[in-house]
């Protein structure tokens, strides 16, 4: 007899789903029974923090990943982060278990009721099986639907008692199914496409993080250069998508309508590429397009095309199409843009280090493919001005905004990716969000490097407050933290650096190194 049990380890073996992140109860436990020596379960304290790990770990991968929760409790932890993974499409395959079918009528304790309700709508789709048998499908279905683009988190909800029951026939068909998208545009389209952006006058790329989740940066560059097109960012980037050391490279738009329109203006096709159109934050009304400015997207995300209040669509394979635009556009007798010249190296001051300093410092000790996780929030700009980023998958950055992404990030990120070295940016009130990650770090000797930012204040916060003008607003302060005895707590190295000299030195011994260190720097607020 093969069991329900038996029939969805197979499926997850086949479709390379054996690291599992998870924070497991008592409705998990039936389902990790036997645990397959071909798999890896990587042990979180914190739900939270257990979504942030798998997230880093599938979006530097690129494939689904296995996160096991407990029931409606451990998933209600997780939803801060599950919106972060929504937004930056990383496709999470989420179970939790869920009470014996016998009890869930009378709502015994652990029973999550409206189980699939529960994570909507952080998810492309949630169910709980009508019986036993439906799981193995359930479970392959799932996989399928978050890899498919617009990838994305899905929920899958397993009472417990469902594991030692029988599968149902025809199981056996699942394991090794394989479902994929072909999406380039007809070559019509491309055609069109390729008219407009050579009859432009002045047009200008904007790309955004599902060019860098295809690998298609090299396809970015070849386009930019071949138009010789100023390239910027999406705003609230959670990736890096285009060298920040090339001439084409003008930075990373602000997330405010006024905002993207005056640095816009002046250009008469806007073409944006693996972005919505657009992601804004602060509330800075004025037009969507400077006048005379045509907008056309293309996007992997149906959702993203629909909700654009302006320009026009295409739902496409982000890849092939800027692989094929690239080759068949004609060259532009444009010149190339020149180079935007890089900040001064910022001065050491008595005190506490300014965060350009900081930058300056890690952009010379840390290796040129360094990998950056960032969630010091208020030195973000500063951090796209002094950090050299070159390579693909060397930035993350949390999609929703959702504090606790990166110290767990940085972890997932690490595993995924041990030939290269992964340095969070941390804010010392972001890093409490997700501190729980330094246990799994040392548990399982993952030597990602965190920077703490240490000033004291919830920087973004302070800076909020005098856009909105309620600077007399409580709650903003947070003193007395040590993040040195926390790290040493959890079992990973420390050391505190108040001077570019003890940073340098600190960051050395850290990348020296092959266990996960913490430094916590004193900054200025």
């Amino acid at each position: 007899m093969t069991t329900v049990h038996q029939a969805c380890h197979d499926i997850l073996r086949e479709q390379g789903l054996t690291t599992i992140f998870g924070n497991p109860g008592s409705n998990e436990l039936p389902f990790l029974k036997n645990f397959p020596a071909d798999f890896r379960y990587i042990l979180g304290l914190h739900e939270g923090a257990v979504v942030g790990m798998a997230d880093g770990f599938a979006q530097a991968t690129g494939r689904p990943v296995l996160v096991n929760l407990h029931s409606a409790a451990g998933t209600g932890n997780a939803m801060g982060a599950l919106a972060n993974a929504w937004n930056s499409h990383t496709p999470l395959v989420v179970t939790a278990g869920q009470q014996v079918r016998a009890m869930v009528g009378v709502e015994a304790l652990l029973t999550n009721t409206e189980a699939a309700s529960l994570p909507r709508p952080l998810v492309k789709w949630s169910s709980e099986p009508a019986s036993a048998q439906d799981v193995p499908l359930a479970l392959s279905r799932a996989i399928h639907t978050a890899a498919t683009p617009a990838a994305g988190p899905v929920y899958l909800s397993v009472p417990y008692d469902d594991w030692q029951r029988e599968a149902g026939p025809g199981v056996e068909h699942l394991a090794r199914r394989r479902v994929e998208l072909a999406g380039q545009p007809s070559a019509q389209m491309l055609a069109a496409l390729a008219n407009a952006l050579e009859q432009a006058k002045d047009p200008v790329l904007v790309v955004g993080p599902d060019v860098d989740a295809v690998n298609a940066n090299r396809f970015a560059v070849e386009f930019a250069e071949k138009l010789a097109m100023p390239v910027w960012m999406a705003p609230s980037a959670p990736r890096c998508a285009f060298p920040t050391t090339h001439p084409c490279f003008r930075g990373l738009l602000p997330a405010s309508i006024a905002g993207i329109s005056r640095l816009l203006d002046g250009h008469d096709l806007i073409l944006v590429v693996g972005a919505p159109v657009f992601r804004y934050h602060q509330y800075e009304p004025g037009d969507y397009l400077p006048k005379g400015a045509r907008l056309i997207s293309i996007t992997c995300d149906i959702n993203e095309a629909a909700r654009a209040p302006m320009g026009d669509a295409v739902i496409a394979d982000i890849a092939a199409t800027l692989r094929v635009l690239s080759e068949i556009v004609s060259p532009s007798p444009r010149p190339i843009p020149n180079t935007l010249s890089r900040p001064d190296h910022a001065p050491e001051l008595p005190g506490p280090l300014a965060p350009e300093r900081v930058f300056d410092i890690l952009d010379t000790v840390a290796p040129r493919d360094a990998i950056y996780v960032n969630e010091s929030t208020s030195t973000t700009n500063l951090l796209w001005q002094r950090l050299r980023m070159t390579e693909p998958g060397s930035y993350y950055f949390a999609a929703a905004g959702g504090l606790g992404f990166a110290l767990p990030a940085a972890v997932g990120i690490q595993l995924a990716k041990p030939e290269r070295r992964v340095i969070g940016v941390i804010g010392d009130g972001s890093a409490n969000y997700g501190i729980q990650a330094l246990w799994t770090a040392a548990q399982y000797g993952i030597p990602a490097i965190f920077i703490i930012m240490k000033n004291g204040t919830y920087g973004a916060l302070r800076w909020f407050a005098g856009v909105l003008q309620v600077d007399d607003v409580p709650g903003l302060d947070v003193p007395g933290l040590d993040f040195c005895a926390l790290a040493r707590g959890y079992g990973v190295d420390a050391l505190p650096a108040n001077s570019a000299a003890s940073l340098k030195a600190a960051l050395e011994q850290a990348l020296a190194g092959d266990k996960p260190f913490l430094i916590e720097v004193e900054t200025r607020a």
